[in-house]
């Protein structure tokens, strides 16, 4: 049994799925792998559940009926892993954005005092390969603009690579977690220094994907900066529980 579960939410990922899986499965840490699939109609589910048996009791998969958004993929994924005896949750892009080589890493920054590691692209320098200079701007100004609203020093409050030890996801109560597209990446990593946690940045390359579709859009960015106003005055009336 391993003490590490990869959470991977898919939708079209039918040319980067058994790659990134088989990947994972190679590095020398034994990770376990979800898949939260939301019904992709390019049948990459099907590929998932042709290679379970090559790895079972590691490979695992959830599907959801409708493409139902990112934020509610990894809340399921969380309530998945934390109903088996899983001590390290992460996320992670399906489409290599994210190097699966950079998982140890983020695994041994919370064996080494983190609650929450975050793949960081903006922790020293901007670390981006093949954006446009219009999407690199986009998403280092959301990060500047969420630490202002917050007054949070994370870097990049956006980045959805990150690795939870599994009393951060114990304690935040996900039924409060509202946002559902990049909002929520804010969201959990706001809410984890609210409950007082400490949340850890490990610097990462950050490579555009080159196969499949990119789900990203102005209208995610623009949801997610009205989230962080709203998330921000809802604070103020409530509660956090604190980390010991």
């Amino acid at each position: 049994m391993s003490d590490s579960i990869v959470l991977i939410p898919t939708y079209n990922e039918k040319e980067n799925i058994e790659k990134i899986i088989r990947k994972v499965f190679s590095l020398v840490v034994p990770f376990h792998v979800l898949v939260i699939d939301d019904s992709s109609p390019d049948g990459t589910a099907a590929i998932v559940e042709k290679l379970m048996p090559e790895f079972p009791g590691r490979l695992f998969l959830e599907q959801r009926q409708g493409k139902l958004g990112l934020g509610r993929a990894y809340i399921h994924g969380f309530r998945w892993a934390l109903a088996r005896p899983y001590q390290f949750v992460f996320e992670m892009d399906a489409d290599f954005s994210h190097n699966p080589d950079d998982l140890p890493r983020l695994r041994e920054a919370c064996l080494n005092g983190a609650d929450v590691a975050v793949g960081s692209r903006y922790i020293k320098g901007v670390n981006v390969v093949n954006w446009p200079m219009g999407r690199v701007l986009m998403s280092y100004s959301a990060s500047v603009y969420v630490r202002f609203i917050t007054g949070m020093d994370i870097r990049d409050f956006t980045a959805g690579f990150k690795c939870y030890h599994r009393k951060v996801l114990e304690a935040i109560e996900l039924d409060n977690i509202r946002s559902v597209g990049y909002g929520f990446q804010i969201e959990m990593k706001f809410t984890a220094v609210m409950h007082g946690f400490r949340v850890v940045e490990v610097p990462i390359i950050f490579t555009d994907r080159t196969e499949g579709v990119s789900k990203m859009s102005r209208g995610i960015f623009k949801e997610a900066a009205l989230g962080v106003i709203k998330m921000k005055i809802g604070s103020w009336f409530r509660k956090y529980s604190r980390s010991s």
